[in-house]
């Protein structure tokens, strides 16, 4: 059996088709972090503080309470950088593009 040059044209044709269609499909599922995701992250991040500081204000920097608040924030910082690549710092008032943060950063308070 022999292929004559227009299938082979034919065929040619399908393949770089599907190799673009697919190419585009990739693309178009790639994650993209826009305005609405930085939004939430930072409200998620600036609860967790506020939380931190109210648990602190109520029972102390070396409570109970306290110590779960720093995990909850913690937790909130992983999730904006998994997230993201980057998380709000609400004391600082600003955002690191590094993950950089200390986990008993509110204790020196």
């Amino acid at each position: 059996m022999t292929i004559s040059l227009g299938e082979k044209k034919f065929l040619g044709r399908a393949v770089l088709a599907a190799v673009a269609m697919v190419g585009l499909m990739a693309f178009a599922a790639t994650p993209r972090a826009n305005a609405e995701d930085y939004d939430r992250c930072q409200r998620r991040l600036a609860k967790a503080d506020h939380r931190l500081h109210e648990a602190a204000e109520h029972h102390g920097w070396n409570s109970r309470q306290a110590d779960h608040a720093r995990h909850e924030l913690r937790e909130a910082r992983e999730r904006c950088w998994r997230e993201n690549h980057r998380w709000w710092d609400e004391d600082g008032r600003r955002w690191h593009n590094d993950r950089d943060w200390d986990d008993h950063d509110h204790d020196r308070h």
